[in-house]
């Protein structure tokens, strides 16, 4: 009786991980992967790893090979949300490694272009900017006639949980 009270147990901390996994990573919270490989999530550990890295190709791998798992526990929405927060991390390392607060746009339409979101021109790439900037990702502004985002010099990236 009391080993099957236990896999009850973990059976439905699983069920409540599925759930609240996608909402604190739409929060900024990422999960620890040794908390993904005891309650069995092996779904969410390359979603989990494309968010931290900022790598576009590989959320959109990670979700496409698990749609079914994510439609059925109903959280496929949620997910496709985490998209612009990988984003907002790649063009935060972009930021970084560049070190300059007036980045070309078209460095932002490099990196898109290297993970595989070849269909991106210049135009794109500046609306995207210039959403992520009206949504608070980033704070800056868009320099359309030098073709640059300007951010701003305290905290241009806040944290995820302070404007959502």
């Amino acid at each position: 009786k009391q080993w099957y009270q236990r896999r009850v147990r973990v059976t439905n901390k699983r069920k409540i991980l599925i759930c609240l996994i996608p909402v604190k990573m739409t929060l900024g919270y990422m999960p620890k992967v040794s908390i993904l490989k005891k309650y069995n999530l092996c779904e969410f550990e390359n979603v989990v790893e494309a968010v931290k890295r900022g790598d576009i190709r590989l959320l959109n791998e990670s979700i496409q090979k698990h749609a079914g798992f994510f439609i059925r526990a109903g959280i496929y929405l949620i997910l496709e949300k985490l998209k612009v927060i990988t984003l907002r991390n790649l063009f935060k390392k972009i930021y970084l490694i560049t070190g300059s607060f007036q980045i070309d746009v078209a460095r932002f339409q490099t990196a898109l272009n290297w993970l595989g979101l070849e269909d991106v021109d210049s135009d794109e790439t500046e609306c995207i900017l210039a959403n992520m900037i009206n949504d608070g990702y980033i704070k800056g502004y868009i320099s359309e006639q030098h073709k640059k985002i300007v951010v701003s010099k305290v905290n241009a990236f806040p944290k995820l949980n302070t404007f959502l």
